[in-house]
């Protein structure tokens, strides 16, 4: 049997109703959408959490131009592939923040940068934020995952002193600008899965609490579970998956290795590039860090999470064609089939 032909096997014998496993192209727009679509096959995954940047999907094309996503959905056709989700985190990101910078024009769109007038700037991708819930409503998928951006990660430190007021008015700022776009996504019947990430306005357990409660908690507003920003910020990431169960929207697998204590690396990263021993911590490949998989997959299966488990690949020190296959094996050996019945039902029949 070939290569291909054993993942295609792998990818069948998937449990009944068991979660797909997709692959995030984020960290492979460098590469042809073509190409990664044939690399995800070959490795055994179900389909792509496929990423709003490079040739990949674009989000006015596709809004746009008739055609332009019967290409795409041609090519995941012929790999055997499905679309659970789309992200758009790099427009996300210019929603909300402030200052707009040098930071913003590398990662946006040019038809989001424009001329760079930082208003014009985050209107601009809030409509992007919009246009994407059209799309995935076009492609037959319910989520987008993505980021919000922040008016008030800059004072995160509280130096020099930042009046309760200013952090209540960066909340106010994110429900100003997100309700209109969660307007359009109820609209399509989408769901916003937001990343909880340094640099948004939920970033950690408590800040979660605050932005949805800054939306009246709303629908439309969700989380996207990665339990790799949780791990270095001391957030227990089973803990996040049951205290907000009804809005876990999708799963994103990423790990972190935590160094051990040696009384120099902090948990800010002091400057030193991802994979430098000197950090204190490190995004690695699934499997690889300390994320307690086995105890997150139970704990999302207790909850009635079905959605796909989207594996994005991040690893300083791994080659990136060797960690992506393995994690694809890593994951469904923790996807085993749920049981039929209580383990001691038996019991009743002595």
């Amino acid at each position: 049997m070939t290569d291909a032909a054993t993942n295609r096997a792998d990818r069948a014998e998937r449990p009944e109703g068991g979660h797909p496993v997709t692959l995030f192209t984020g960290q492979w727009a460098d590469l042809p959408f073509e190409e990664v679509a044939r690399l995800a096959a070959s490795w055994g995954y179900d389909g792509l959490e496929i990423a709003c940047s490079g040739d990949h999907l674009d989000l006015k094309l596709a809004d746009e131009e008739p055609g332009y996503l019967e290409e795409r959905r041609e090519i995941l056709k012929r790999h055997g592939l499905e679309v659970y989700a789309i992200s758009n985190h790099l427009a996300g990101q210019a929603v909300c923040d402030a200052p707009i910078d040098f930071r913003h024009e590398a990662i946006v769109r040019s038809y989001v940068w424009g001329d760079g007038d930082a208003e014009g700037v985050r209107q601009r991708a809030a409509e992007d934020m919009r246009r994407s819930a059209r799309v995935a409503r076009k492609l037959g998928v319910d989520t987008v995952v993505g980021f919000t951006g922040s008016s008030i990660w800059p004072y995160v430190a509280m130096f020099p002193p930042v009046p309760a007021s200013v952090i209540e008015g960066g909340f106010e700022d994110f429900a100003n600008r997100w309700n209109p776009i969660l307007d359009v996504f109820d609209g399509e019947g989408v769901r916003f899965a937001h990343e909880v990430h340094p640099g948004e306005i939920a970033y950690d357990y408590w800040s979660s609490v605050r932005a949805l409660e800054a939306i009246g908690h709303r629908e439309a507003f969700g989380f996207n579970w990665d339990p790799s920003h949780m791990m270095w910020q001391n957030i227990d990431p089973v803990g996040f998956i049951v205290d907000f169960q009804d809005r876990i929207y999708h799963v994103d697998c990423k790990d972190t290795r935590m160094r051990p204590r040696n009384g120099r690396a902090g948990v800010m990263g002091s400057h030193l590039p991802w994979g430098d021993p000197r950090r204190g911590w490190d995004f690695v490949s699934t499997g690889h860090g300390d994320v307690p998989w086995e105890d997150s997959f139970r704990a999302l299966d207790a909850i009635g999470y079905t959605g796909p488990i989207s594996v994005e690949w991040e690893d300083a020190g791994m080659d990136r064609l060797h960690g992506a296959k393995e994690a694809v094996g890593y994951i469904r050996s923790l996807l085993w089939p749920k049981p039929t019945a209580s383990f001691d039902a038996a019991f009743s029949n002595q």
